[in-house]
C-alpha cells in the first residue's frame, strides 16, 4: 500500500503552525479586546495570558503527537484515549464543518480583501474565493513538500509585514501614546470583561495544533513535532503583544477601541493614505497563507478516518508519485466551496467554535488519561510542568465552552446537535467495515 511520506523539517512544522494560527484576527480582534478592557496594561495582559494558556495546551499536545506520530493528529488521540466513536466524532465535525467551513470564511475574506485591489461585487467574490480554494487544494495534491514550501515562503512573508507594522508604529510620528497604562475600574470590576476578552484571543491562537495532523509526514518526529507547536506558539505570542504595543503606541487604548479597521487606522497614521494599501496586502498573503495551512493538514483527518474504515475507502488512497491524499483533498475542497455558495459557512463556524475547545479539552485530558491506561507508550516528550499545565488548559477551554454555552445557547444547541450527526454515521461506517483496513 502506498503511504505517506516523511518530508517535513522543524522550520516546515514550524512554519505550518505558525501560518495557520496568524490569519486575519491580529488585524481586527485588538479593538474588539480594547473595548473590553481600555489601558495598555489589560489589553497587554490579556494577549500575553491567552498566549501562556494557548502554549499549555501546546505542550500537552506535543507529548501526544511525539508519542503517535500518525496522520490525523487529534482523531488519533481521541480514539486511542477513550474510544474510537470520541475520535470519529472529532474527525466528523472537522470534515463537515469546523475546518471546511473554516476554509471557506477565510477564503471569502481572502476575496473581499482582494477588492481592495480589483473591484469585486458579490458574485466576483465567491468566485476567487473558490477559485483559491482550488489552487490550494491542487498545489496540495502535487506532494507536500511543494505545499510545506509554499507555506514556508507565506508565513515568512507575513511574519516580515508585522515585524515592518512594529517597526513603522515606533518610527517617529504622531503617536497616540501607551496612556492610560491601567484603566479607572477596580481590578474586580475587569475580570468580567477580561473573561469576554479571552475569548476573541484564545480564538486568534487557535491553530497551534495543526502540524499534528501530518504526523506520518515529519522526519524525526519524536523531536520535531515537540519542538514545532511550542516554537510556533512562543512565536505568535511575541508578534501578537508586539505588534498590540504598536496599536497602541500610534493610537492609544482608546483610538484602538474606536477603530472599525485598526490596523489599517494605525498604518495609515505613519503612512497616509499608502498605508492602506500595505494593510490590505499585508491581511492577502495572511489570510491565503493561513487557508494554505488549514488546506494541507485537514485532509490528513478523513484520510486517517478512511485508514482504519470509518471514512469512504477512497479517501485513504495516497497518490502513487506525490505521496499525498489526493482524494481527501479534494473531498475537503468540494464541502468548502459547497459552503462557499451556501454563505451559511459563518454560521456553521459559530456553531461548533465552542466544539473545537471540549474537543481540546478532552486532548489535554488524554495526556493524563494515558499516562495511566499506557504507560509502556513511548514518550520521546513529556508534557512540561505535568500534571499542572495540562489541567490548566483544561480548566480554560471548558470555562471557554461554558461562556458559551451560557451566552450563546442556541448556537452551543445546534453545534453539538451537529457533531452529535457523526454518531450515526459511525455507527454506519462500523457495520459497513467491521474489520478496518492497515
Amino acid at each position: 500500500m502506498t503511504t505517506l511520506r516523511r518530508e517535513l523539517g522543524l522550520l516546515d512544522a514550524t512554519m505550518i503552525n505558525a501560518g495557520t494560527m496568524i490569519a486575519s484576527a491580529i488585524f481586527i480582534v485588538p479593538a474588539i479586546i480594547a473595548q473590553h478592557v481600555g489601558g495598555t496594561g489589560p489589553i497587554l495582559l490579556v494577549w500575553i495570558v491567552g498566549g501562556i494558556v494557548s502554549l499549555f495546551g501546546a505542550l500537552a499536545v506535543a507529548e501526544l503527537g511525539a508519542a503517535m506520530p500518525e496522520a490525523g493528529g487529534q482523531y488519533v488521540y481521541l480514539s486511542r484515549a477513550y474510544s474510537p466513536l470520541w475520535g470519529f466524532l472529532y474527525g466528523w465535525a472537522t470534515f463537515a464543518v469546523v475546518n471546511t467551513a473554516s476554509i471557506a470564511a477565510i477564503a471569502v475574506g481572502f476575496a473581499t480583501y482582494l477588492g481592495f485591489f480589483v473591484p469585486l461585487d458579490g458574485f466576483g467574490i465567491r468566485a476567487v474565493a473558490i477559485a483559491s480554494v482550488v489552487v490550494l487544494t491542487a498545489v496540495n495534491c502535487f506532494g507536500v513538500r511543494l505545499g510545506a514550501t509554499i507555506q514556508n515562503i507565506f508565513t515568512l512573508l507575513k511574519i516580515g509585514a508585522l515585524s515592518a507594522l512594529v517597526a513603522l508604529a515606533f518610527a517617529p510620528s504622531g503617536a497616540g501614546g501607551l496612556s492610560p497604562i491601567w484603566p479607572g475600574e477596580s481590578v474586580g470590576r475587569l475580570a468580567g470583561p477580561f473573561g469576554l476578552a479571552m475569548i476573541q484571543v484564545l480564538w486568534a491562537y487557535d491553530g497551534w495544533i495543526e502540524i499534528t495532523y501530518t504526523g506520518s509526514e515529519v522526519r524525526d518526529p519524536g523531536r520535531t513535532i515537540p519542538r514545532s507547536i511550542v516554537l510556533s506558539t512562543m512565536l505568535v505570542m511575541t508578534l501578537y503583544v508586539a505588534v498590540n504595543l504598536a496599536y497602541l503606541a500610534v493610537l492609544s487604548p482608546g483610538g484602538v477601541a474606536a477603530s472599525s479597521l485598526v490596523a489599517s487606522d494605525a498604518v495609515q497614521a505613519v503612512m497616509g493614505t499608502a498605508g492602506a494599501a500595505l494593510v490590505a496586502g499585508a491581511i492577502l498573503v495572511s489570510t491565503f497563507g493561513a487557508n494554505h495551512g488549514i488546506v494541507l493538514t485537514s485532509a490528513r483527518i478523513p484520510f486517517a478516518m478512511a485508514r482504519e474504515g470509518r471514512f469512504f475507502a477512497w479517501a485513504a488512497r495516497v497518490h502513487p508519485r506525490f505521496r499525498t491524499p489526493v482524494f481527501a483533498l479534494i473531498a475537503q475542497g468540494g464541502v468548502a466551496i459547497a459552503l462557499t455558495l451556501s454563505g451559511t459557512y459563518e454560521q456553521l463556524a459559530t456553531y461548533v467554535v465552542f466544539a473545537s475547545w471540549l474537543f481540546y479539552a478532552l486532548s489535554a485530558a488524554a495526556v493524563i488519561r494515558l499516562r495511566s491506561t499506557a504507560p509502556d507508550l513511548p514518550r520521546p516528550y513529556k508534557t512540561w510542568g505535568y500534571p499542572v499545565t495540562p489541567i490548566l488548559f483544561i480548566a480554560f477551554a471548558l470555562w471557554l465552552v461554558g461562556v458559551t454555552i451560557v451566552e450563546a445557547p442556541r448556537e452551543a444547541t445546534v453545534g453539538a446537535g451537529l457533531v452529535l450527526t457523526g454518531v450515526p454515521v459511525y455507527w454506519w461506517f462500523t457495520r459497513r467495515s467491521r474489520t478496518p483496513s492497515a
